[in-house]
């Protein structure tokens, strides 16, 4: 078993880059029991956390990537080990000394966009906002009532772009002054933080605070989970605080209001997934369902693993920049519990859960047996 050190010097190093919290765990196993890596392949927290004890981990190996924060070991913990601190910590150690197995190489590629162009799919910084020519999407303003953040994949992958511009449309039907940071907004850091760039993360955090505060920000809109998550959980590391919202939670909101009718009906079987960082890490659960609810003609039924238990996709953690097998992939299963309710569309609201699942889609060839649909593109088609 390699070590890029003497077994002390690991272990202080995992502590200092925030991993101390591994000697509470009394090695019950929790953890496993509830990883969905265990439906595909065999695979320990347990044992990843043991060995960083001793500083012992194979600091070269698949294991210490394969984390996709999903947060279902935290809460099962009896002992409040935080599993997803341990394994960013062993990454950022990882990080350091630039040490990648051939499966993570492509999460490299997208350290390197995120760096060059503030973001991970290789856009071009200008062509940001490029999504919206069309649109009657202005730039951001002082006094406007919300900024919305649109995020990486909504402005530059193509399935993801009809999304921020169901969004936008929705938000000029509702009435809503909004505007776009555009050029100016970079990717919020969420995923290249879990796969140990700090330095990367706390860079792209400065600029995008920075960018707030110079443009009078208020209030933030989002549609991905993981802005959500980091603007409202982890921004506050740099003393600072906005009113984060994530677009599930505001549609209920312009609804409820009054501001938005629901005017059509959507005749089908439909059944949500709840994000990760949505619901298990943010609470999130209930918004979403509303909204599902309140459509005519909407028959709403539930799959197997819900809610606090709902099965990850398997793009958290970076791991949606990582090459994962066939027949390893979590979305594949999700797909299946979809079919087995006989649900004809599969709705979340998660960029990263909407890229995996299309590619299970394709993959098990779905595409006549069930649709996936953000939440955002089911009421543009009821307003």
């Amino acid at each position: 078993m390699e070590t890029i050190a003497p077994f002390k010097e690991v272990v202080d190093e995992i502590k200092e880059a925030g991993g101390d919290i591994f000697k509470l765990c009394f090695q019950c196993g929790l953890c496993d029991v509830v990883c969905p890596w265990n439906r595909v392949r065999q695979f320990s927290m347990r044992k990843l956390i043991r060995e960083a004890a001793f500083g012992l981990t194979e600091i070269d190996g698949e294991d210490l990537w394969r984390c996709t924060t999903c947060g279902t070991c935290p809460q099962q913990c009896p002992r409040g080990v935080k599993q997803i601190d341990v394994a960013m910590s062993l990454r950022r150690v990882a990080s350091e000394y630039e040490v990648f197995p051939a499966s993570v190489r492509s999460a490299r590629t997208a350290r390197a966009s995120i760096i060059s162009e503030g973001n991970p799919l290789q856009g071009e910084r200008d062509k940001r906002a490029e999504w919206a020519k069309d649109l009657p999407v202005k730039p951001f303003e002082e006094g406007m009532e919300i900024l919305y953040f649109v995020g990486c994949y909504l402005s530059y992958d193509p399935r993801m772009k009809k999304v921020a511009i169901a969004t936008a449309n929705i938000l000029n039907a509702a009435g809503v002054n909004f505007g776009i940071l555009g050029a100016k907004e970079n990717c919020c850091g969420e995923s290249i933080r879990k796969t140990g760039s700090e330095e990367v993360f706390k860079n792209l955090a400065r600029e995008n605070i920075k960018a707030f505060i110079d443009n009078g920000v208020k209030r933030i809109l989002v549609s991905s989970p993981h802005c959500y998550h980091t603007f409202k959980n982890e921004y506050p590391e740099f003393m600072v605080s906005f009113d984060v919202i994530h677009i599930s939670q505001f549609l209920l909101e312009l609804i409820s209001a009054g501001r938005l009718e629901i005017k059509g009906k959507y005749e089908r079987t439909v059944t949500y997934h709840d994000p990760c960082y949505l619901g298990r890490h943010n609470d999130v659960f209930d918004q979403p369902r509303e909204i599902l609810n309140r459509i005519p003609g909407l028959e709403l039924v539930e799959m197997r693993d819900t809610r606090r238990a709902s099965l990850c996709c398997g793009g958290g953690g970076g791991r949606i920049w990582m090459d994962t097998p066939i027949g390893e992939r979590f979305s594949d299963l999700r797909l299946q519990q979809a079919k087995d309710v006989s649900a004809q569309v599969l709705a979340t609201a998660c960029p990263y859960c909407i890229t995996n699942f299309e590619e299970s889609r394709l993959n098990l060839e779905y595409d006549d047996i069930l649709e996936i649909k953000d939440l955002t593109e089911i009421v543009q088609e009821v307003i």
